[in-house]
């Protein structure tokens, strides 16, 4: 099977299983073309009966996604195409976790690194995530002067409880992987050495379970619908995003060097040490 061309995915299929490389570098942000490439590979695999099994990983050890890119109202072409495609009552980065969540075919995230913000939301869409023992998860957006506007809100509900929920998105912090496997945020944390074979192993046993077999626990197992949940997450965030404080946060954030490896390893300190 031939895939389009793609610039920041990577995707390649095996025995019934599709693996996606997210691959922008420097440190994996989730910008407007991703999201784009992201939907119209999903899109186009949907009614394919050669892939069973969809596995997301990282082409960078330290950031599965980092979080949205602080820049990505410079792609508003792009974001707007999206956006025109999103089901109604859906916002742009709401999209993409709602395709990942309705996607036929089984959804699994190979979790190494770190995964903030939009980055942890899509984690949080698939069906299944395993972890590394050193990978982290977080939703950042408080410390951004925002909150989540991607579903987390409805996923974390759904996955921790509402205490939890407002724990984490509050807090802003990162999780480690035992911590996030411990609240049901991930399905289990691997050693670092044991995750490919792992998460091999998982993938390729669905892969070869006799057809029918796991559309229908899928169909017996539905994901719920958030429906007017997800709106009221929007008017939330978009409340937010709209006064300066959130912009000028983003703004100093980046000169202080967000966005780039050395600034990302440590990100909830470096926004915390933003001033206004």
């Amino acid at each position: 099977m031939t895939f389009g061309d793609f610039t920041t995915i990577r995707p390649s299929l095996d025995g019934g299983v599709l693996t996606v490389v997210l691959d922008n570098p420097p440190v994996n942000v989730l910008g407007a073309t991703m999201m784009r490439e992201v939907r119209d590979l999903l899109t186009d695999v949907r009614d394919n009966s050669s892939v069973k099994v969809i596995v997301f990983e990282s082409a960078d050890p330290e950031f599965f996604l980092a979080h949205v890119d602080m820049r990505i109202a410079d792609d508003m072409e792009i974001l707007t195409e999206v956006a025109e495609s999103a089901p109604p009552g859906v916002n742009v980065f709401q999209s993409i976790g709602e395709l990942i969540r309705h996607q036929p075919q089984v959804t699994i995230v190979k979790l190494r690194g770190v995964a903030r913000g939009g980055g942890a939301e899509f984690v949080a869409a698939a069906d299944m995530s395993f972890a590394a023992d050193t990978a982290r998860i977080g939703q950042i957006e408080a410390l951004m002067g925002i909150t989540p506007g991607g579903g987390a809100t409805q996923y974390l509900r759904e996955r921790v409880g509402r205490n939890r929920a407002l724990e984490i998105v509050l807090t802003g912090e990162a999780l480690d992987a035992a911590t996030a496997a411990a609240y049901g945020w991930i399905n289990r944390v691997v050693l670092e050495d044991r995750l490919d074979e792992e998460v091999a192993h998982i993938a390729s046993s669905i892969a070869s379970l006799a057809e029918g077999v796991a559309a229908a626990a899928k169909q017996a197992l539905p994901p719920a619908e958030y429906g007017e949940a997800l709106v009221t997450e929007n008017d939330a965030w978009s409340s937010l995003v709209i006064r300066p404080a959130a912009g000028q946060l983003m703004s100093a954030a980046l000169d202080a060097g967000a966005q780039t490896p050395e600034g990302e390893r440590q990100l909830e300190k470096l926004m915390r040490s933003v001033r206004l």
